[in-house]
């Protein structure tokens, strides 16, 4: 059967966006007020075959997908999300790619989670699995002494995420106060994750990975590496609605470095808008990871965060709703500049 996909082009931004859309002739992409597009690549895929068009705004208005991707996204565990949000990561764990060790210590961590949200982060993702290539899975034990106390504590003055694949830690950091559950697995890890979600009534990311941790980046292959994941993306959020969580709860992430060669994860950063046709809200992680080291050469992940600045600015150009980072201020402040660029009566000065 035929699988029909949008993707947006001729973007505009800032003050033009808003004169363009409120004139009608242009679209907002994502429901965001400050980012507009004027045409779209239509695109059809039939088995193997795949046909391309680009169609303009006069056409765009009647077509089945303009709504999902134009439509205002609803606030994301009290988030509006008329503006680009951050996630700031805090891991509490020995072995994650970029900065394993800094933070296992529950208090270290606190304080640094602390230090992020006075930086700007809208949202504390806590994990205590790594899950970067070639990781094992850790016991259910190990990780929960490990983000527990930090939720707990976290959670009392700031919007907690929690970073995990397994039901019985999502029920528990609910419990703790955690206020979104990002799972990189998009449920799919532990098959009673879905309910649990749906009962615990908390949104949720769901992330495509291709394969599990250990194993994904062996040898991952794709037909078209963006409608691959567009598909399964569709697939998980079918799954996670049937299982009673509201659409409106969703969230997606196509999973930069999971199960992805260095250029499929460059072509899903040049094709982020197309995955504003599933019609929620949708994040993107690029921080540190290997593509930013593949393509600027440096192979220290802590020493990537200009690299990763410049993938979190394109992202957000292309309608991400939210960025994952480690580098809150970083990110926070060339998002603000930016932005002031676009819109200089907005600026406080």
């Amino acid at each position: 059967m035929a699988q029909t996909y949008l993707r947006p082009l001729g973007l505009l931004f800032g003050q033009d966006a808003r004169e363009m859309i409120a004139g009608g002739l242009a679209l907002s992409l994502g429901g965001l007020p400050n980012i507009g597009f004027v045409s779209a690549e239509e695109i059809i895929r039939d088995g193997k075959s795949v046909t391309r068009r680009k169609i303009d705004a006069s056409e765009l208005r009647e077509h089945a997908l303009i709504d999902n991707v134009t439509c205002v996204r609803p606030d994301f565990a009290g988030l509006s999300l008329d503006q680009t949000r951050i996630m700031g990561i805090v891991n509490v764990t020995p072995d994650s790619f970029s900065d394993g060790g800094k933070f296992d210590v529950a208090e270290i961590a606190i304080g640094h989670g602390r230090l992020l949200a006075v930086q700007g982060a809208d949202v504390l993702d806590i994990g205590g699995e790594s899950t970067r290539p070639g990781s094992d899975e850790v016991s259910i034990e190990q990780e929960r002494s490990r983000i527990m106390p930090v939720i707990a504590a976290l959670a009392q003055d700031h919007v907690v995420s929690v970073d995990t694949r397994k039901s019985v830690l999502m029920a528990e950091a609910a419990q703790f106060g955690a206020k979104i559950i990002n799972d990189v697995s998009a449920l799919g890890f532990d098959p009673l994750s879905a309910g649990v979600v749906a009962k615990a009534g908390l949104p949720v990311v769901l992330m495509h990975a291709q394969g599990n941790p250990r194993t994904m980046q062996l040898a991952p292959r794709y037909d078209d590496v963006a409608l691959d994941v567009y598909d399964g993306l569709a697939a998980q959020i079918e799954k996670a609605v049937a299982a009673g969580i509201p659409l409106s709860d969703i969230c997606i992430d196509p999973g930069i470095g999971f199960g992805k060669s260095f250029r499929h994860n460059l072509e899903l950063m040049r094709q982020i808008t197309l995955f504003h046709g599933l019609g929620v809200a949708v994040l993107v992680g690029i921080s540190r990871k290997g593509v930013v080291g593949a393509v600027t050469g440096e192979k220290t992940a802590a020493n990537r965060v200009a690299g990763s600045i410049g993938g979190a600015l394109q992202a957000a150009m292309l309608g991400a709703h939210l960025l994952r980072v480690h580098d809150v201020v970083e990110t926070v402040q060339s998002l603000a500049m930016f932005n002031a660029g676009l819109n200089p009566d907005s600026a406080d000065i």
